[in-house]
């Protein structure tokens, strides 16, 4: 008898085989120009979402993911391909695969976009085979994935955007001698190619960096080989720490450049509340900055945009308020964590909607009326170890509030910082038509949840954690 995960496969296999039977009965047929075709992951409420815009345009849009076949998919992925309309599984590291497995499909893909941070490197190398749709080109996708390319153009195009940084393979005396004159304390130590803040870390002085150091290049080489980018040289970037205010706006690119900004979103991280980390703990939108203010801060996000040359595509750029004036912290070519929900819930902006007709391309709806105010936030357990206790979930969803919530562990599973690798025990959105109401749930929720570890020794010597 086949296992649950066994027939599972089988009716996958069944689906590609069906759709491939059917494509060639149609090969005769004028096709429909109808599919988004997304790279690498895809999420429900992305489905969700192109499903109900379906029925209200009658556009009869048809949604696929083209992935790793030789990848390892997650349960939620494995469980929601049965409900995608094309499924093109293939080799993403062999051009020959993506051209075979693209072909049949060529004239019926509208916009091919991807949404997963972890997955733009896999988007470029999809975008040379489909070259007469607007996306943005292969290489700014690089650019705008790779931390130590971004810094490096961010520079050269305008060194006053960035901070000071220097590039790092080792951790010796001299190298150490060259950070403290290039950079200066404090620091932030950053992977070149890693997401989601893993093995960020700050530091104060040569002690603690040569600490971290040491920390970072003993697991960074595990971590990519997770993120399937196993490098026998890895790279970390040191930058200077800014000091100020944190914020992140997101926005599309057209054709020639031009970036349509939503509105922007304040930020407290990990660090703010007492964490050695710098997860995303809270993200609030609207803000509380005058109009001068965001019109600076989007006149140094586009100057970043044309920096890295992007073009046809949807952009998250995080960025710190200074007395210096606005800095670039990070840009990525594609649609930010939680802004589905924060700009839907906010303002009745549809992300997924316009990332879609960005790579149409079309002229994305950008509503400016404010609803109301919407906070997301990330929770981790404040020591690292077994998730032992975990109570406050159902009193939150009883606020008034309360809006989504997803939880990403049970007790038992381990916790680690997001420096360390780990991922949040849960992840919160919350709305309210009134600031201080939602304020008021905040806190409500901060003193509402118990979240305890035990020892990580035994994750230890399980060789599930390291030092």
């Amino acid at each position: 008898m086949p296992t649950n995960e066994g027939k599972q496969t089988i009716k996958i296999i069944g689906k590609i085989y069906d759709q491939m039977l059917k494509a060639a009965e149609e090969s005769e047929q004028e096709k429909p120009k109808n599919i988004v075709l997304y790279v690498g992951k895809i999420y429900e409420p992305i489905v969700n979402e192109i499903r109900e815009y379906s029925k209200k345009t009658a556009k009869a849009l048809r949604v696929g993911l083209i992935y790793d076949s030789k990848a390892k998919l997650d349960d939620k992925l494995q469980v929601l391909l049965e409900k995608l309309d094309i499924l093109i599984p293939c080799n993403l590291n062999s051009p020959s695969s993506l051209q075979k497995n693209l072909l049949p499909y060529q004239n019926e893909i509208l916009a091919v976009t991807c949404r997963a941070e972890d997955r733009i490197d896999s988007f470029a190398k999809v975008v040379p085979h489909l070259p007469y749709l607007p996306t943005p080109t292969a290489e700014s996708l690089l650019w705008a994935s790779n931390k130590l390319l971004m810094r490096k153009r961010l520079f050269i195009y305008n060194k006053n955007i960035t901070p000071a940084f220097a590039i790092i393979h080792d951790y010796n005396q001299s190298t150490l001698k060259k950070i403290e004159e290039e950079v200066g304390f404090p620091l932030i130590v950053k992977p070149a190619g890693l997401a989601a803040s893993r093995l960020v870390s700050i530091c104060y002085h040569k002690e603690e960096l040569l600490g971290v150091l040491k920390k970072c290049f003993r697991k960074i080489n595990a971590l990519n080989k997770d993120a399937g980018n196993p490098t026998d040289n890895p790279i970390f970037i040191v930058e200077r720490f800014l000091e100020g205010e944190m914020y992140s706006i997101d926005g599309y690119v057209d054709s020639k450049g031009k970036t349509v900004f939503c509105p922007m979103v304040s930020v407290k991280t990990g660090k703010n509340i007492g964490f050695d980390d710098f997860f995303g703990y809270q993200q609030m939108t609207p803000t509380l900055l005058h109009k001068d203010s965001i019109a600076k801060a989007e006149f140094v996000a586009g100057t970043a945009v044309q920096a890295l040359a992007l073009k046809n595509t949807a952009v998250h750029i995080e960025m710190m308020k200074t007395e210096a004036g606005w800095k670039i912290i990070e840009l990525g070519a594609r649609v930010g964590g939680f802004r589905n929900s924060m700009y839907q819930y906010s303002y009745n902006i549809n992300h997924t909607i316009n990332d879609i007709k960005i790579h149409i391309p079309e002229k994305p709806l950008t509503p400016k009326k404010v609803l109301g105010y919407t906070v997301a936030m990330k929770f981790f357990a404040k020591q690292e170890g077994i998730l032992s206790k975990l109570t406050g979930i159902k009193k939150i969803q009883e606020l008034k509030s309360f809006k989504e919530i997803d939880i990403h562990k049970s007790i038992g599973d381990p916790c680690l910082y997001a420096k360390n690798g780990g991922s949040s025990v849960f992840n919160l959105i919350m709305f309210n038509q009134e600031r201080s109401k939602l304020l008021a749930d905040i806190r409500r929720v901060e003193n509402m949840v118990e979240i305890e570890t035990k020892s990580k020794t035994k994750l230890i010597n399980n060789n599930k954690i390291s030092g």
